[in-house]
């Protein structure tokens, strides 16, 4: 009988040493009952991390039970993987390979279709720096040479390989490729290491202003006959221009392609959040437009123009009662 006691007592301490651990958990915490969203953005010389934090900020801000969270990532292709497998509610992508992976084409053998569309933001340019010293004055000059094509299977590499073959370059016409993070590439330009990077970002991009900080880099134009023949050839380019002085020590304008970016989520993401997502994106818009020059592109009217794939239905219910659709 005393061994029944002891052994009930035994239960009761252990049984309370739990419950007291889960209590202190708790309060310790005290985030148990708030739902984690994680913002895939890229690396942190883009636009994609520097909105991204802006963008977990307003969240955090204005939607109750909520904790919003930025993941350094390599971006559009990465990203797209972090959704589809529900390793993140929210990411930043480039519309062109977004589409790429909901029709299973280009760098995807599969289509990926349990995502859904969010909003469409602001363009991204393709911007091709090289260090003067290189001798590149136009794309043709960069056939063996030492270049950064951005991560592999990014969006930035396969806007760099599409550009390079419409110039008739391959990979094997190159001195060295390397598949570099926007910061890598820009360490490495510094170092003289590489001649030249491809970057596809918002203008003005972080790790570019941080290269024109001197007077030893220039931005590489894409011939206008080649910006015409990419945007025909390739649904998601459009002709645009760099505008004189978006870097220090950068006089003149250039031409150029861009594609979009745009926000992603889940297809299973729940409504409301989605909903809330959407609604303070774009009801909070000053704080993202005060944070980065991109953040005055992203407005209602243009939020669905060039959308690649289904919207969320918590993204169409706050569309619909602004009158967007």
């Amino acid at each position: 009988m005393r061994a029944k006691r002891i052994s009930l007592l035994l239960i009761f301490v252990i049984i309370t040493t739990v419950l007291t651990g889960c209590a202190v958990h708790t309060s310790t915490a005290g985030d148990v009952d708030k739902t984690i969203i994680n913002i895939a953005t890229g690396s942190t010389g883009g636009t994609y991390y520097q909105l991204g934090n802006t963008l977990a900020k307003v969240y955090n801000d204005n939607i109750k039970n909520i904790i919003a969270k930025v993941l350094v990532t390599e971006a559009s292709n990465e990203n797209i993987k972090l959704v589809s497998t529900g390793e993140s509610e929210i990411a930043f992508v480039q519309n062109d390979v977004m589409y790429y992976a909901y029709t299973g084409t280009e760098i995807f053998t599969d289509n990926v279709d349990n995502i859904r569309g969010l909003a469409m933001l602001y363009p991204e340019v393709i911007q091709v720096v090289a260090s003067k010293d290189s001798g590149i004055k136009e794309i043709s000059d960069l056939k063996g040479k030492r270049i950064s094509v951005g991560p592999r299977n990014s969006g930035t590499e396969i806007n760099a390989r599409q550009i390079l073959n419409e110039y008739g370059i391959d990979y094997s016409d190159l001195e060295k490729v390397d598949f570099l993070s926007f910061e890598e590439a820009s360490t490495q330009l510094k170092e003289k290491n590489i001649d030249a990077a491809f970057i596809t970002a918002g203008l003005p991009t972080p790790s570019v202003s941080d290269l024109f900080q001197s007077n030893d880099f220039t931005l590489i134009p894409i011939s206008i006959a080649y910006v015409r023949s990419l945007v025909e050839k390739y649904n998601f380019y459009s002709e645009v221009i760099i505008p004189a002085n978006t870097y220090n020590n950068q006089k003149d304008k250039l031409t150029s392609v861009a594609v979009k970016a745009m926000l992603i989520v889940p297809q299973d993401l729940d409504e409301s959040v989605a909903y809330n997502l959407t609604k303070y994106l774009f009801e909070q818009r000053k704080i993202i437009a005060d944070s980065h020059q991109q953040g005055k592109e992203i407005k209602l009217q243009t939020a669905l123009v060039n959308m690649p794939i289904n919207l969320h239905p918590g993204a169409q219910r706050y569309y619909n009662e602004k009158g967007a659709l």
